[in-house]
């Protein structure tokens, strides 16, 4: 009984995962972007930070509404391997040490949403639905 209960919500709290990444991805990007929450860089126009900056800022907005998610995910993975290797490895090799966890742990559960998908509650579905 209670595996059929968590069967039944686990697309559902996949959606619920997909939209809290989405948020605090979105947030990483409107911090470099546009300065909020307070802490903002104003990078330079096409630096790495400012692209990451950008693909955070959209990629987390198109995560949220569930639009593209797969190929969104696919990006933003890639992006979060890179900052982890860029920016972090050099540091030290322990993740906890060199500040990387959150980035290791936003690629891997965007490369799992390239798998899995967005879930019921999104705009991908809503398409398949209609088409």
């Amino acid at each position: 009984m209670a595996t059929t209960f968590l069967d039944e919500w686990r697309p559902r709290i996949l959606s619920i995962l997909r939209i809290v990444a989405g948020v605090l991805f979105f947030e990483h990007g409107a911090q470099k972007i546009l300065g909020f929450p307070a802490g903002g860089h104003s990078p330079e126009m096409f630096s790495l930070i400012w692209v990451a900056g950008i693909l955070e800022l959209i990629g987390g907005a198109l995560l949220i509404l569930g639009l593209f998610t797969r190929p969104v995910a696919f990006l933003l993975s890639g992006e979060m391997a890179f900052a982890y290797w860029m920016v972090h490895a050099p540091k030290s090799t322990f993740p906890a040490v060199n500040g990387g966890d959150a980035a290791i742990l936003f690629c891997f559960v965007f490369l799992y949403f390239v798998f899995a998908g967005p879930g019921p509650w999104s705009v991908d579905a809503c398409v398949r639905e209609k088409s």
